[in-house]
């Protein structure tokens, strides 16, 4: 649980954490968990800036949080992908990512994906975003679990993606996937749990187009997926809510 909370967030805990390389892996149990309390912390923050602040400016703020909050990990995993899917061939794309500096597919990335944040956060009625806030973290963060139990590592026995896989539990998806869902439907009835599932979909279905490109998952694929599902729920939510979907 430390470990999880320290690689996931910028909260100091105290005490020791998990060691070794498959130690990330076994703390993906408590990955959905970090999730949830980080939604509970966002929808918190939502009540306070709409008292104060108009929905643009409120929605801004509530991103800024949450991507402080992170410490950018998941951002810098989404824009290395994106850099990375611009190589040649599978070993020049992992270089690209390995690279510290970021390119024009992941600056261009990054601000496309904080807008689409921003604007769906600032369009929906307070109700259905805090029920959103609340999942949207959650699965987010069961996706690299799905994930790292599907696809194999781009380089084995290298890196953060084959340091994950290592320690995973491939039931770790499964069971947090069947939790989302019962969170999902306490929240927002069938549609929170229509919501989640096609998130999950579109966040795999990218991951195997990456992972065909990369060959394989690398930490960086695994970062993006937490934005995309995160981001998915958000855009889906919307789109529910203007449909006035029941």
């Amino acid at each position: 649980m430390i470990l999880a909370v320290r690689f996931l967030t910028i909260v100091p805990v105290p005490g020791r954490d998990g060691a070794g390389p498959s130690a990330l892996g076994r703390a993906a149990w408590w990955f959905p968990i970090v999730g949830l309390g980080l939604g509970a912390a966002l929808a918190g923050a939502a009540r306070v800036v709409d008292v104060w602040t108009p929905p643009l400016v409120g929605a801004a703020l509530l991103v800024t949080g949450w991507k402080v909050a992170t410490g950018g990990i998941h951002l810098d995993g989404l824009a290395d992908s994106l850099d990375g899917l611009a190589g040649s061939d599978a070993g020049r794309r992992l270089a690209i990512m390995r690279d510290s500096r970021i390119g024009v597919f992941g600056a261009t990335g990054l601000v496309l994906v904080l807008i689409l944040f921003v604007a769906a956060l600032a369009e929906l009625a307070a109700p259905m975003r805090s029920g959103l806030l609340l999942l949207a973290p959650v699965v987010g963060r069961v996706t690299p679990l799905l994930v790292g139990a599907w696809l194999r590592p781009a380089t084995p026995g290298q890196g953060l993606g084959a340091a994950f896989a290592a320690g995973l539990s491939p039931w770790a998806g499964c069971v947090h996937a069947v939790a989302g869902l019962a969170l999902a439907t306490w929240l927002l009835g069938p549609r929170g749990a229509a919501i989640a599932a096609v998130a999950w979909s579109l966040a795999l279905l990218w991951a195997g187009f990456a992972g065909r490109r990369f060959g394989g998952v690398t930490g960086d694929v695994l970062g993006a997926v937490v934005e995309l599902g995160e981001l998915a729920v958000l855009l889906l939510g919307t789109i529910v809510a203007h449909r006035g979907t029941p």
